[in-house]
């Protein structure tokens, strides 16, 4: 298997945060560039009304404009069903649909997302399509992906276990994995552990920010003054330093 070192009581901790905070938390250690560990607009929340998902990357890449080259059906793929399991639980598949452009078929559907749900998936994230959505819903299993398909077409499995990338988000075999209504943002292992103390400070500027905003003596003074005494103009001077641009906090 491919193991971890997060326990089950920091990933539900995790879990109970956005995606957004639990993203400007990790900008804070300097461990990737801000514009990276993200997928990016190609991939969206198809049930935004559901929960936040956590869990560690069951990778595979999938194709459905051609016929696979040999051997099996859309459905019986017992070897790839194994590999899944190699990966510690709980698990987010993520499928990098390789045709250009992606998402002529849906590979996850009613069936698929059944088994992936027996398979303690905690959900799914690709960018090519998905079907079956009332049923998927139902379940509930979250899918995150590029677009909706009405066929699976020739939706295959082209191989599994190794690296992808999907949205721009570059993906490795037992990764750690956040979405949300937001989107998806990976959260390195080595920091998993301070994330949620510094999120807490974040959120806690916020909302001074906030009130600062909505109260009566509210000032561009008092508006500059409230965000160097939480760091926000020195994390814009200290991005541009370093020649990135941070978008909201």
């Amino acid at each position: 298997m491919v193991h971890n070192s997060v326990a089950p009581a920091l990933l539900e901790e995790l879990r109970s945060l956005s995606t957004c905070v639990v993203a400007s938390a990790i900008e804070t250690f300097g461990v990737r560039l801000p514009n990276a560990g993200f997928a990016d607009s190609r991939v969206k929340s198809i049930f935004p009304e559901l929960p936040a998902i956590i869990g560690y990357a069951a990778t595979a890449r999938v194709r459905s404009s051609t016929p696979p080259m040999s051997g099996g059906t859309y459905y019986a793929r017992p070897n790839w069903w194994k590999a899944i399991l190699e990966i510690d639980a709980p698990r987010i598949v993520v499928l990098q649909d390789e045709d250009d452009p992606p998402g002529l078929g849906g590979f996850v559907g009613e069936v698929h997302a059944h088994a992936l749900a027996a398979l303690r998936c905690a959900g799914l994230v690709t960018n090519g399509g998905v079907r079956d959505l009332p049923q998927v819903r139902a379940i509930p299993f979250p899918m995150f992906a590029g677009n909706v398909a009405v066929s699976h077409a020739y939706a295959h499995i082209s191989g599994f276990g190794q690296p992808v990338e999907v949205g721009g988000l570059k993906v490795q075999p037992g990764d750690l994995l956040m979405a949300d209504l937001h989107g998806v943002v990976s959260i390195p292992p080595e920091i998993a552990a301070q994330v949620p103390a510094v999120a807490k400070r974040i959120l806690d500027a916020r909302r001074e920010m906030i009130c600062v905003c909505r109260g009566e003596e509210f000032s561009i003074e008092r508006l500059r003054q409230t965000s160097e005494a939480y760091g926000f103009i020195r994390q814009e001077q200290d991005m541009q330093k370093t020649g990135t641009k941070r978008g909201g906090s």
